[in-house]
């Protein structure tokens, strides 16, 4: 197969004041666009300005991952927020990052949900909505025109963001399980996180190939992806990233920025 290429993303500026999680400066000679934490799961103004820095200095792509506000719970737990509210932080959350983006001489390129509210808006179609209209709120504020919106293929989100006019990114998971319809094991149950190198390797390179997956009870999925996100929270996440980004080199894959 000839012509294919990848994004590879990771979730990063993930620490709060002393405390750090992320691997930001090694992740960042390895992927090609960075999901930063804008505040409100991960992340404060420091951090989000010494990422945007180091990715402009590398030619990273910046992308803002918004979260409903939880600091405590990581941005994992499942919330009911108004749909205005949330509309508000998601603009909260670009305008913020945006500021250290363009400090560092680029941009915030896309938005990325984290977390609880990436899984809602796979099925809800109001929060969907109002995570769009967040886009469209900062956009209309300066923060960047008709933001791609990076989520998973067939979610609300796209089909809202769609309908807005927003450009759409699907994302596949090179170290999560899928259930038989496409969408991610959830994270409590057993065997939701791929924590063997060999196999995280193996279905990256499958995706981005094939645009196919094995599901958890065995059944390929398809997959159609144009970044592949590897989390920045897993132990060895530097050197699993070298490693994916290594193979899907050797299988003939471009690694590139989709945006």
């Amino acid at each position: 197969m000839t012509g294919v290429s990848i994004d590879l993303n990771a979730d990063l500026g993930e620490g709060f004041g002393r405390w750090t999680l992320t691997d930001d400066e090694r992740l960042l000679s390895v992927v090609t666009s960075a999901n930063v934490a804008c505040g409100f799961h991960a992340g404060d103004a420091a951090t989000m300005r010494r990422v945007c820095e180091l990715a402009a200095e590398r030619g990273v792509r910046i992308g803002a991952q918004v979260s409903y506000r939880d600091l405590a719970g990581f941005g994992r737990r499942a919330m009911d927020v108004p749909a205005a509210e949330l509309a508000a932080e998601v603009a909260y959350q670009i305008g913020a990052l945006e500021v250290f983006a363009r400090a560092a001489g680029s941009r915030v390129a896309y938005v990325k949900p984290h977390g609880a509210l990436y899984n809602r808006v796979v099925h809800d179609e109001e929060q969907a909505a109002a995570v769009v209209d967040g886009v469209l709120l900062a956009s209309a504020g300066g923060a960047g025109a008709g933001l791609p919106v990076l989520g998973l293929p067939g979610s609300r989100l796209h089909g809202a963001a769609g309908e807005a006019g927003l450009p759409v990114v699907g994302e596949a998971f090179g170290d999560r399980a899928y259930r038989a319809d496409g969408t991610l094991l959830p994270r409590g149950q057993e065997g939701a996180v791929v924590t063997e190198p060999a196999e995280v390797v193996e279905r990256s390179v499958s995706m981005a190939r094939f645009g196919v997956v094995a599901a958890h009870c065995g059944r390929p999925v398809a997959v159609r992806a144009r970044s592949l996100c590897l989390h920045g929270d897993t132990p060895g996440a530097v050197d699993l990233a070298r490693r994916v980004r290594a193979e899907l080199e050797s299988a003939g894959v471009r690694v590139e920025a989709f945006a």
